[in-house]
């Protein structure tokens, strides 16, 4: 597979992404942003925890939707995220939720 090849395959990935995106959007409440991830949810808890001196979120969602187009499966019943780096959790309102028509 040639360097062309294997960006196309990727940006191909990426659109489909999106759409899929475009399209799941507007049934989760919860937008996450994690350092590593960012997902769609509906219901999300977050616990700043403390270990040895160090302080790490505990992230819990549920009826989640992952932004990864490596994933096979985007979609999960449940997700864990422990993180030393921020998070983001903003809930959408009701004009966020539709997406731009193409």
């Amino acid at each position: 597979m040639s360097a062309e090849d294997l960006e196309k395959y990727e940006t191909e990935m990426e659109l489909t992404l999106y759409r899929e995106y475009r399209d799941v959007v507007g049934i989760f409440k919860y937008v996450v942003e994690t350092d590593r991830r960012f997902y769609l949810c509906n219901q999300v808890d977050v616990k700043a925890r403390s270990e040895s001196g160090d302080v790490f979120f505990e992230v819990s969602m549920s009826d989640t939707w992952v932004w990864d187009m490596y994933r096979p499966a985007r979609f999960a019943k449940n997700v864990k995220v422990l993180t030393f780096k921020d998070v983001n959790v903003e809930e959408l309102a009701p004009q966020d939720i539709d997406p731009p028509k193409d």
